[in-house]
């Protein structure tokens, strides 16, 4: 059986450009950055080097870039680390979407049981954040707005430009988690306004286990993990310079091959849309159709139409050797209909009968028609048992 991976949004492999700059970094030049021998200089000088490449590509300054252990820390350090800054100057709001990864959600909530207050914004029915709510929803104790850059289950981008310029005037600090666009589109933190961004190696190519935190000078954040003067007294922790150099690299693959890649991807994805919208009936298309991320195409079966176990979908999917999944990586294991879709105003059936559909660098027009024919037995099937 032929194996199809069409869940690139989840993880990607490690490019093997990627895994050949590594390797030098675990066996001769394996010095601790932080030590002042030639060994550690060595690894400082790479560990520098990386930090350049990648601060340049998400136009932010060297001295502006953190490493973390990946997106999900990011994001903890960029909700705790402001809330924890601004609680002196008592601004104690916390203004973010509704359509946030866990990852922001979660540390969301444990602070509002510390006694802050949040308010998570609606969306529209292609995933947009609604901007005349956010507006309302911030007032003067606001101290920080993160709203989710390029959703990872739906794809649609927000409008980030547009909530910076709402968010300024008023002294308050914006985060975006861009996990899932760094490496997809052009993104610019400077252009875009935005104070703290948090981005992964692991969904552009490069290594699990590292990622990083822009953080804008001067922005007020407590550091996030103690012990040692890492990062700058950001971070502390021995620095991993062999996954530094591997993000470094992966990030110097995407400046050269971007703009290729989302033009395949902008093309297989409509080859996959119209596809699916010959063979299925009662299908939605989840997700906003211009502002969206080029490589993610999220559909739901209708339930008020037909109702289609969507466990069944996803498993029977995977017995035909395709890689598919209704969601987030991280939730991926949960029978719950999506947050996301559910916020965009699907029911609860409709949510839980949902394949996510995302492109990668491997992809090509058999596995569009391969994914689409398998489906048409899978949803045959899911029909015959009711």
């Amino acid at each position: 059986m032929r194996q199809i991976y069409l869940d690139y949004s989840a993880t990607t492999p490690v490019d093997p450009r990627v895994l050949d700059a590594m390797k030098p970094y675990y066996s001769g030049d394996y010095g601790n950055a932080s030590s002042i021998h030639a060994y550690g200089r060595r690894a400082r000088l790479a560990l520098e080097e990386s930090r350049e490449v990648i601060a340049r590509f998400i136009g932010a300054k060297q001295d502006e870039l953190f490493f973390t252990s990946g997106g999900t820390e990011s994001n903890n350090h960029a909700v705790n680390g402001i809330a924890s800054a601004r609680r002196r100057e008592k601004r104690l709001k916390i203004v973010t979407s509704s359509i946030e990864h866990h990852a922001i959600l979660e540390p969301v909530e444990m602070l509002q049981s510390d006694g802050w207050s949040a308010t998570f914004v609606g969306v529209d029915t292609n995933g947009m954040v609604d901007l005349e709510r956010l507006k309302n929803a911030i007032d003067d104790e606001t101290c920080l707005v993160s709203v989710i850059h390029g959703n990872n289950e739906v794809g649609t981008i927000q409008p980030l430009k547009e909530i910076t310029a709402i968010c300024k005037s008023k002294g308050i600090t914006v985060h975006t988690d861009a996990v899932q666009t760094v490496g997809k589109i052009p993104l610019s933190a400077d252009e875009l306004g935005i104070d703290v961004l948090s981005l992964t190696a692991h969904k552009l190519y490069g290594p699990k286990g590292i990622g990083a935190i822009y953080i804008r000078k001067g922005t007020k954040i407590d550091s996030f993990m103690k012990g040692g003067a890492q990062e700058s007294n950001r971070r502390a922790g021995t620095e991993n310079v062999p996954l530094a150099v591997g993000f470094a690299k992966a990030i110097e693959i995407c400046a050269l091959e971007m703009d290729r890649d989302r033009q395949k991807w902008l093309r297989l994805r409509e080859l996959l849309r119209k596809r699916l919208f010959g063979e299925f009936e009662g299908l939605i298309f989840n997700g906003h159709e211009t502002h969206s991320l080029p490589h993610i195409l999220n559909i739901s079966f209708d339930a008020s139409k037909q109702v289609i176990d969507g466990e069944a979908l996803i498993m029977g999917m995977d017995l035909h050797g395709i890689a598919v999944t209704s969601g987030s990586a991280c939730t991926s294991g949960s029978l719950q209909p999506s947050h996301v879709l559910l916020a965009m105003g699907r029911d609860k059936q409709t949510a839980r009968a949902t394949i996510r559909f995302s492109l990668g660098r491997s992809t090509s027009e058999e596995d569009i028609h391969d994914a689409v024919d398998a489906l048409k037995e899978v949803v045959e099937k899911a029909r015959e048992k009711g």
